[in-house]
């Protein structure tokens, strides 16, 4: 059941609980086949990150390592379910949007994957062994890593989830630039408070070393200065002011919701007198 525009409110309700419950079914269908690809992923994240002096993991109580695949083969299924579910949450929304505002919704939306998915996957290639490897320049006669497989998927994911937030710069600087909540002007005068920013967040996201936040610190600038050059060659979504070259294109806002209106009510609102003839 899609809502419509006239569609009642409970119906809008009713279509909107048959969406979550189609994503949480796709997640559950997805579980079994998530648990499966659980200890294949595991060893292979663990192969791929052991250097130095750690070259095993220890568990210390009977279900850790159950406990951890279980973990892991969940949010396995959700990555696997989310084309699913991103496609009946569009289909819910997209009845209440304009074509401009699909477009806009589809780019971001997309672009919000991708970077969240290159983030997951630079922390896995190059910031999780960096790491692991600088733990292990403290193994010493006296001192042995002993980590723990769940302090460990923990560990990893904690960065992961860090990389794919941090990754959406691009977007979180076109979304506020398109929508006029900061001038692009100000974000290019304020680099300086931005880079502290991104250092403050890639120290909270990040384990207490400043190897791990500088790896992390140093692409999300790159992406807060990509997403500065696309910025600056987008147009804003201000209205022209009256009188301003090109405003008499775009109509009044109380002409803009008449759309809008007649589609809802199946009426028009009565048209406004008409001036006496001389």
């Amino acid at each position: 059941m899609t809502p419509t525009a006239n569609s009642t409110f409970l119906e809008h309700l009713e279509a909107l609980r048959r969406t979550l419950l189609g994503c949480l079914a796709s997640w559950a269908i997805a579980l079994p086949i998530g648990f499966a690809l659980a200890p294949a992923a595991v060893s292979r994240l663990l192969d791929w990150c052991r250097s130095g002096a750690i070259v095993r993991l220890h568990y210390f109580s009977p279900l850790d390592v159950f406990v951890v695949q279980m973990k892991t083969g969940a949010v396995l299924a959700a990555v696997l379910c989310y084309p699913y579910a991103a496609n009946r949450l569009w289909r819910f929304l997209v009845p209440a949007l304009h074509a401009g505002e699909r477009k806009m919704l589809s780019l971001w939306l997309v672009a919000s994957s991708l970077l969240f998915l290159a983030g997951g996957v630079f922390c896995v290639l190059v910031l999780l062994p960096l790491v692991m490897r600088f733990s292990a320049t403290f193994a010493s006669e006296q001192v042995a890593p002993m980590i723990g497989i769940g302090a460990f998927v923990s560990l990893a994911g904690t960065l992961i989830l860090a990389s794919g937030v941090l990754f959406q710069m691009p977007v979180w600087v076109c979304l506020a630039v398109r929508f006029g909540l900061v001038r692009i002007e100000s974000l290019r005068a304020s680099r300086p408070y931005a880079l502290i920013v991104v250092l403050i967040l890639a120290a909270v996201f990040t384990p207490p070393d400043v190897v791990s936040q500088l790896i992390l610190a140093v692409p999300t600038w790159l992406l807060f200065e990509l997403g500065l050059w696309v910025a600056g060659r987008m147009r804003p979504a201000v209205r022209a002011a009256p009188g301003a070259a090109g405003a008499g294109n775009e109509p009044p806002a109380g002409d803009a919701l008449l759309p809008c209106y007649e589609q809802a009510s199946g009426t028009s609102p009565a048209p406004a007198d008409a001036p006496d003839a001389p």
